[in-house]
């Protein structure tokens, strides 16, 4: 039995160490379109982010940590209940069928938990009574608030942070979801990134390496439905199609990114000065991945490693300093979060939540069994030209594509084809791996409901 399927469901018997006495606090910095790369601890030539370098250096790296869906309303869906999106039935940006009890916050302000939720919630209506304290807002880089300020969303973001964070019961233990907008483009806006002023000197002299694939022959190699209709070539045409574009383009994306960065060191700092950094399990993460121009696309959805592999640092306060600052290259996915945040706090794991704990990676003396596989899936949003259906099999050696809507298959040798530019589909020599990957991808996308 593969063990992918010991796995999709449950949590690992293993020995690890007690619960402490005095809770747990949780805070998950999540960032919004941010692909694996995005961050100079992972090899990142150009953007600044020596804060979550900082945090890595105290934690773990996840380098192959994946979304099982590469959108931001479905992904969010899938932190909070841990459920892949056949289950929990988010299929966009309306509110998911989970009952709310079954999440992560919801169990913790059920046991004790002061919680809140800041930024994007892109959930339908955020549910303000089930939170201790929220706001939802997203779409925009800058507001005009009530008291008459203009402010970027990135500060808006750091301020109610920090409001939860004075505000919150010194006797309780606390749960904040910081949900960044920043990277995400302001999508009518023609500049599309919109960093703050005093970031703008900020790699003003650099030039942003181009991918050797963001180039029409990438282009041409995708299947026949991707056209001019497509939403990520229109939106590859707003922000990559000449050279001029996409530096200026890039250059600010990554301006927002160190601007997120430099948020999540002043939270962390906050925590540090109100004594409880120590106690406070520290994630951070983000919704989904992003093309940079690779395939002759942007933005995300598609089964691809630029949509699905985003980072993931965790700092547990049960980790042992010789695990600070490695790295850990298993399949993770964000359902693992859910169930690792629940079992952190000694609390019980719904029957329907499908991700694992991923604390016995780091916190048991012996590395246990993990899986090598996993099912992506994606849905049509508008209709099938603008975003098709998209579905996968990903392995870390071969990955096999699916979208239903066109009955077209792709087969891509990841070990080989890194940048899956060649379809081995009709290659005969992966005829078996291939019937074998088809078997199997139906498994996969069955257990998921």
């Amino acid at each position: 039995m593969k063990k992918s399927i010991l796995y999709l469901f449950c949590c690992l018997a293993v020995s690890l160490p007690a619960i402490a006495e005095k809770p747990m606090n949780i805070l998950i910095l999540y960032a919004d379109d941010w692909r694996h790369d995005t961050l100079g601890v992972a090899g990142n030539p150009i953007v600044k982010t020596p804060h979550i370098d900082k945090l890595a250096s105290h934690g773990m790296r996840f380098t192959h940590n994946c979304v099982t869906t590469s959108i931001c309303g479905v992904s969010r869906a899938s932190l909070f209940t841990g459920q892949w999106m056949s289950r929990h039935g988010n299929r966009g940006f309306k509110p998911w069928k989970t009952p709310f009890s079954e999440t992560f916050p919801g169990i913790l302000r059920a046991n004790g938990y002061w919680v809140g939720q800041v930024g994007k919630w892109h959930n339908g209506k955020i549910p303000s009574k089930k939170f201790d304290f929220s706001t939802s807002y997203s779409g925009r880089h800058w507001y005009k608030l009530k008291d008459g300020r203009k402010i970027h969303v990135t500060k808006r973001n750091e301020e109610d942070a920090m409001k939860f964070l004075a505000k919150r019961p010194k006797d309780k233990p606390f749960c904040l979801t910081v949900a960044f907008f920043a990277t995400h483009a302001e999508d009518p806006h023609p500049d599309q990134f919109l960093p703050q002023p005093e970031s703008m000197e900020l790699y003003k002299d650099v030039t942003i390496p181009v991918p050797p694939n963001a180039n029409q022959k990438s282009w041409d190699n995708l299947p026949d439905f991707f056209t001019d209709k497509n939403e990520g070539r229109i939106r590859y045409k707003w922000r990559f199609d000449t050279p001029e574009k996409y530096q200026r383009m890039m250059k600010n994306y990554y301006r927002l990114a160190t601007e997120v960065d430099a948020v999540c060191g002043k939270v962390v700092a906050e925590l540090k000065k109100q004594g409880v950094l120590d106690n406070t399990l520290i994630i951070f993460t983000t919704d989904n991945g992003y093309y940079h121009a690779e395939h002759g696309l942007a933005d995300k959805w598609y089964p691809h490693q630029e949509s699905i592999r985003v980072p993931l640092i965790i700092n547990d306060p049960r980790m042992a300093k010789k695990k600070h600052g490695t790295t850990n290259d298993d399949f993770t996915l964000n359902v693992d979060l859910a169930p690792t945040i629940l079992n952190a706090t000694g609390n019980k794991i719904p029957k329907g939540m499908q991700g694992t704990d991923v604390a016995p990676l780091y916190l048991a003396e012996k590395a246990p069994e993990w899986r090598d596989e996993f099912y992506y899936e994606h849905p049509t949003i508008s209709n099938a030209n603008r975003i098709p259906t998209s579905e996968a099999l990903v392995r870390k050696d071969l990955k096999y594509f699916y979208y239903p809507e066109h009955s077209v298959e792709q087969l891509f040798d990841i070990s080989k084809d890194p940048r899956e530019e060649n379809d081995l589909i009709k290659h005969p020599a992966y005829k078996e791996k291939l019937v074998e990957m088809r078997k199997r991808f139906k498994e996969l996308k069955a257990a998921a409901k």
